[in-house]
């Protein structure tokens, strides 16, 4: 009996002092958890401008590059022969031996 006394006098020291570490843990883990979550919710956030950019910018690749093939195609068509009587005709006035020039009036 004597021996309950004293471990129920133990109880009672560690009780209060068991509870106060148990609420300040606790305390300690629900900022911790908070604070992930904000972090979660923010890079969410930065994650979703950065897919937004990122189709911004494939888009913009696309585009280059079917201006690319046009510049490859129109190159490969400004060493035709036709292209050079084009610009002969549209910038110089030069006609082939035979042609008849029509002029509006």
């Amino acid at each position: 009996m004597a021996n309950d006394r004293r471990t129920a006098g133990r109880r009672r020291r560690r009780g209060p002092d068991n509870r106060v570490g148990m609420v300040l843990i606790s305390s300690v883990l629900v900022i911790v958890l908070l604070a992930s979550v904000l972090k979660v919710i923010s890079i969410k956030k930065s994650q979703a401008v950065y897919t937004e950019k990122e189709e911004y910018y494939s888009a913009l690749v696309a585009g280059e590059e079917k201006r690319s093939e046009e510049l490859v195609e129109f190159e490969k068509y400004t060493q035709t022969n036709a292209y050079i009587e084009e610009v002969a005709k549209e910038r110089y006035g030069l006609v082939k031996d035979g042609e008849i020039i029509f002029v509006a009036e």
